[in-house]
């Protein structure tokens, strides 16, 4: 089987769709679990997969400096190596150099830095991250980009993002042909809505199986982020999935769903479980707060995850006060659970043609809060 997308419905500009792949379907639009080192933290995989997840996110920076790539492949690749069966992306590395790399040097051939593990030095150039990805065989790559921290000059960000785009030229040239596996291009320009343009334009010109937008959900407001979006989507093809990169919260979630994006990832509700934070139909609920010791009620009864209908408030605060592993798994499983339980909801919205309806209804419930 190859690499396809398939539009099943529409609603404005927001649509459903299938992507398939040999490892399986993704229902779009998807939410993508992070599993930065080749694990979606606190979670055994068939449990990320039976919460409603059909793909997952594992970092390349991360995995090529520990436990190695070539390692990875000796042992059957990523998808054995891990025990997931299903699809997974992989992102470039280059986010990660810029975020976590001591003294990196970047310049024509590629990025050169040093790892925040040990310190090591290593070299990153668009064919080599192509090379770790293809060593980690997964389903859908993404080409090296240089991701620049926002705000940053203009003529800073369009020389980056001049950069990105030779960078994906030499990327889909590394990356030949793979049957069954896709590549995609990533859109740069940073605030810049006439150089995201640009940008998307020249991705096209070059062709990827999809189009990701880069270098947002890093601190910018909102409005901001969704403009950039509105920017760039007309210039990308209709047929091709479009993903936007480290996004986000269910409110960007919806927001950008309504804007036509089909993809997203974000180690928001991994991480927020992990800290004692919980995303529910009722908003947000930070579990570390002293009003919940005694609380009997549940975080809700009508979730997905049964550890939201069988654990009382007042025991998951114990557990999230006492640095109790449960209480880690616990909430990282009912927020997993609530952002496809979301995702879900929004891909029937669409089908049914009542989008609008279901973002209203859904925004009403985080606003009553917790306590209706």
């Amino acid at each position: 089987m190859s690499f396809a997308f398939e539009i099943q419905h529409r609603d404005g500009a927001a649509r459903t769709g299938m992507i398939s792949t040999p490892r399986g379907g993704i229902r779009t639009p998807a939410f993508m679990p992070v599993g930065t080192a080749a694990t979606v933290k606190a979670m055994y995989p068939e449990d990320v997969h039976a919460l409603g997840a059909d793909i997952i996110l594992a970092n390349c920076y991360h995995l090529m400096l520990r436990p190695g790539a070539e390692r990875i492949a000796e042992l059957g690749g990523l998808h054995r190596f891990m025990n997931w069966q299903w699809p997974i992306l992989t992102d470039s590395g280059g986010f990660q150099v810029m975020s976590l790399a001591k003294l990196r040097k970047v310049d024509e051939a590629g990025v050169t830095f040093q790892s925040h593990i040990d310190g090591t030095r290593h070299h990153l150039s668009p064919e080599r991250s192509m090379e770790i990805q293809r060593l980690l065989g997964s389903d859908i790559q993404m080409q090296l980009d240089e991701c620049v921290r926002l705000p940053a000059p203009e003529a800073e960000v369009e020389r980056a993002m001049r950069l990105s785009l030779r960078w994906a030229e030499r990327s889909k040239r590394a990356f030949g042909d793979a049957p069954g596996q896709a590549l995609f291009g990533i859109v740069q320009g940073g605030e810049s809505m006439h150089l995201r343009a640009a940008s998307a334009a020249a991705l096209v010109a070059i062709g990827f199986d999809g189009y990701a937008l880069g270098g947002l959900a890093v601190g910018e407001p909102q409005a901001t982020m969704l403009a950039v979006i509105e920017a760039s989507l007309p210039h990308l093809p209709e047929a091709a999935p479009r993903y936007l990169m480290g996004v986000g919260t269910p409110d960007d979630l919806l927001e950008c769903v309504r804007r036509g994006i089909d993809m997203f990832d974000c180690v928001l509700p991994t991480r927020a479980g992990r800290h004692g934070l919980v995303y529910s139909r009722h908003g947000r609920i930070n579990l570390r707060n002293a009003k919940y010791a005694a609380d009997p009620r549940y975080i809700d009864p009508q979730s997905s995850c049964e550890a939201a209908r069988v654990f009382s408030r007042a025991y998951l605060h114990h557990l999230t006060k006492a640095g109790e592993i449960l209480g880690m798994t616990a909430l990282t499983a009912i927020n997993l659970a609530y952002y496809q339980d979301l995702m879900a909801g929004l891909r029937t919205a669409v089908a049914a043609g009542k989008l609008a309806e279901f973002c209203a209804e859904t925004k009403r419930g985080w606003a009553a809060g917790e306590n209706r």
